[in-house]
């Protein structure tokens, strides 16, 4: 049994500020609240491989994994995947972006598989990836929109 989870948000701003906000890797520590740096280790092409690094979590422990993204402009899609897999048998996550009334909708789509010795099953991952995409997504939202209300302001 693996786990999936499928989460997205409208974001009330222009599809091409979405896009370069939340493709822009080196900002992801102003952009989302649980990383606390990102180091691009490599670009190949349209792929990079970076290493994530979370605030400590509740019992201090810091979580750190390397990844792999590779952004598509044209189709407006992202792929990832761990590369350093920690406590899964594989993580892998798309992004859409899709025009929306009034904005542009972002979803992400999530399938992974927990190992026998994970401190968590499948089940119990689902649970905390969809209770944490709910934050992250509304948290991004938010920036994204304040930054279309600054560019907005400015252009008038």
């Amino acid at each position: 049994m693996a786990g999936h989870t499928e989460n997205e948000i409208t974001v009330q701003a222009p599809m091409d500020l979405v896009w370069d906000m939340t493709n822009d890797l080196e900002n992801w520590p102003q952009l989302f609240s649980e990383y606390a740096s990102v180091e691009v280790l490599e670009r190949r092409g349209g792929l990079t491989r970076f290493r994530l690094t979370m605030h400590p979590d509740e019992n201090g422990t810091v979580w750190s994994w390397v990844s792999e993204r590779e952004p598509v402009r044209e189709t407006r899609t992202v792929t990832a995947r761990r590369v350093e897999t920690g406590p899964f048998e594989f993580m892998e996550i798309f992004w859409a972006y899709h025009e929306a009334p009034g904005g542009t909708r972002m979803r992400w789509v999530q399938d992974f598989a927990m190992k026998p010795d994970a401190p968590v099953d499948d089940a119990g991952m689902t649970e905390r990836i969809n209770a944490n995409s709910r934050i992250q997504l509304e948290l991004i939202r938010d920036k994204v929109e304040q930054r279309a209300r600054e560019q907005m302001s400015v252009a008038n």
